[in-house]
């Protein structure tokens, strides 16, 4: 009698233990997304970081770096999704948490299949104002709305799931970081929205990261 429930005891721990390299891939997603954006940023002719959007960064000769880059980023993302359902067994926002963290992922990689249109003077030869919208360009743009949707979601059912554990750091961290977002986006200046785009990319992948390494270690 005692053999069955010796066998069954390491179940949980086990399952624990596939969910740590998904989770390593939510920790290295957003910085390396990132730190190949900045590489682009400051090696690509004719890209300026201080007005083009880091999407531009998918077109011309070398934009298939760029794509590539948000294929992997929406990737590994999938991966956390997939850690953080074998992780979150239970309690508020289980089901709901790693859904929305892989939604966030699906709309990377669809803004990386679909590049945005030239535009603002990049690649060379593209108009210097507004781009004209074409098909793909709508897509990227949906895929960007996929992306932001998702993450402010996961946010808030975080933040509810840290509340209800007691854990009010983190809750506030889920809390305060979409407010953070909202007020970089918020700036009524135009000449800067290209910069802040990216500082609210790294506030968002920065708590992805931070979530990640946070339930590596439990």
């Amino acid at each position: 009698m005692s053999h069955p429930i010796s066998s069954a005891v390491p179940a949980a721990p086990a399952a624990n233990g596939t969910a740590a390299p998904s989770l390593t891939c939510g920790i290295v997603a957003g910085p390396l997304f990132l730190a190949v954006w900045l590489a682009q940023a400051l090696t690509r002719d004719g890209y300026d970081l201080t007005r083009h959007p880091l999407s531009l960064l998918s077109l011309g000769d070398l934009g298939w770096i760029q794509i590539a880059n948000f294929v992997l980023c929406g990737s590994l993302f999938l991966a956390l999704s997939a850690g953080l359902r074998r992780r979150l067994e239970t309690g508020r926002g289980h089901r709901w948490a790693p859904i929305l963290v892989g939604f966030h992922g699906v709309g990377l990689i669809v803004a990386g299949v679909f590049p945005t249109d030239p535009g603002a003077g990049f690649p060379e030869g593209a108009p210097a104002g507004a781009p004209v919208m074409s098909w793909h360009g709508m897509v990227h743009e949906f895929g960007f709305l996929i992306a932001q949707v998702a993450w402010f979601s996961a946010a808030v059912v975080f933040a509810r799931r840290f509340s209800a554990l007691g854990e009010k750091a983190w809750a506030r961290l889920c809390a305060a970081a979409p407010v953070a977002v909202l007020l970089v986006l918020a700036v009524p200046h135009m000449d800067s929205l290209s910069p802040r785009i990216v500082l609210a990319t790294a506030i968002e992948f920065a708590l992805l990261t931070a979530l990640a390494r946070h339930h590596a270690r439990r």
